[in-house]
């Protein structure tokens, strides 16, 4: 029986499948998805998603605490340079599982488990909608300067071009 057994033990013992948790971490945050079997990416999330919320404060405390998890000083460094300022913001919630299929020689469900931030196909750019959005009362402001500062300039052409008629008919 298996009463009060909460995490799946992936058929492995527990030294082989802290390795193996440890590695696909490593993988994951390095190359921000990655191909695996749904047991295992169900698995992982419940792994990294503390690591990732514990890099959103760079600490020395913090990164030790992640290296004695991933045993990766690469991937430690990467966790906290780069992928911890994308999700700084988002309250949990940073991997995404996707079910693939069935792999064809053993017909294992497998699934790709990527970081929710680094996918620009489902997450665009938010900052760029905020730049290409104007209210209309600064759009009619700025046409009603433009015109006031036109109307001057070509009165002054007028008056330069009439005085240069008057100069060539002397």
């Amino acid at each position: 029986m298996r009463h009060g057994k909460k995490f799946n033990h992936l058929g492995r013992t527990a030294s082989h499948r802290s390795a193996l948790l440890s590695n696909m971490a490593c993988s994951l945050i390095e190359h921000k998805r990655i191909n695996t079997t749904v047991a295992k990416a169900k698995a992982l999330r419940v792994y990294v998603e503390p690591l990732l919320t514990k890099a959103k404060e760079d600490t020395t405390h913090n990164r030790r605490i992640v290296f004695s998890y991933l045993q990766n000083k690469e991937a430690v460094t990467e966790l906290f340079r780069t992928v911890a300022p994308k999700i700084a913001e988002r309250n949990g919630g940073y991997t995404r599982i996707i079910k693939t299929g069935f792999r064809p020689g053993d017909a294992a469900d497998t699934a790709l488990i990527e970081l929710v931030d680094f996918n620009e196909l489902y997450n665009p750019n938010a900052e760029e909608k905020k730049t290409t959005r104007r209210s209309r009362r600064s759009t009619t402001a700025t046409k009603k300067e433009a015109v006031v500062t036109e109307a001057p300039v070509v009165e002054e052409k007028a008056a330069e071009a009439d005085s240069t008629e008057e100069k060539t008919e002397e």
